[in-house]
C-alpha cells in the first residue's frame, strides 16, 4: 500500500479535491463563493472548485506536517501584498476558510482536535489519503 510521501503532491491534491467533492461530499459554505483567500489577494478565486483544492492541501499538510493550528495554516497560505509603489509586505490566508475547512473534517471523523497543538489527521484522515495514493500508483 502507498504512502501519500510516494505520490507527487500536486497529483495526490488534485486526486483527493475531486473524491471530496463527488464522494465524500464534503460541502462548501454559500458565502465561500464572494470571499478572497487572503487580505494579499485582489480577486476571488476564479476555479470554481478552489475550496476542493484547499481543503485536499489542508488534509495532506496534516498528513505530513504532523499537528498544526489554525495560525500555523494562515501562515503557510499567505502571501505578499502588491502595495503599489510601497515595499511588498507579507499577509496571512483568511482564518474563516481554514476553520470552516477543519471543522468539516472533524465532523468526517478526518481530523481532531489536540489543546495547544492544533488538529491532528486521524488514521480514518490517514487511510483516505493513502488509499488515494495507491489508487494513482496503480493507474
Amino acid at each position: 500500500m502507498a504512502t501519500a510521501y510516494e505520490v507527487s503532491a500536486e497529483k495526490l491534491i488534485a486526486e483527493v479535491a475531486e473524491d471530496l467533492r463527488t464522494n465524500v461530499k464534503l460541502k462548501m459554505p454559500e458565502w465561500a463563493f464572494l470571499v478572497k483567500t487572503g487580505a494579499y489577494k485582489e480577486r476571488i478565486p476564479e476555479s470554481r472548485d478552489w475550496w476542493w483544492l484547499r481543503a485536499a492541501s489542508i488534509l495532506r499538510k496534516l498528513y505530513t506536517r504532523g499537528p498544526l493550528g489554525v495560525q500555523k495554516l494562515r501562515v503557510l497560505y499567505g502571501g505578499r501584498k502588491n502595495k503599489g509603489v510601497k515595499p511588498e509586505k507579507f499577509y496571512p490566508a483568511g482564518g474563516k476558510i481554514i476553520r470552516a475547512i477543519l471543522m468539516e473534517f472533524d465532523g468526517l471523523g478526518f481530523t481532531e482536535k489536540i489543546e495547544k497543538e492544533g488538529r491532528k489527521i486521524t488514521p480514518k484522515g490517514q487511510a483516505y489519503l493513502d488509499r488515494i495514493a495507491t489508487e494513482i500508483l496503480k493507474g
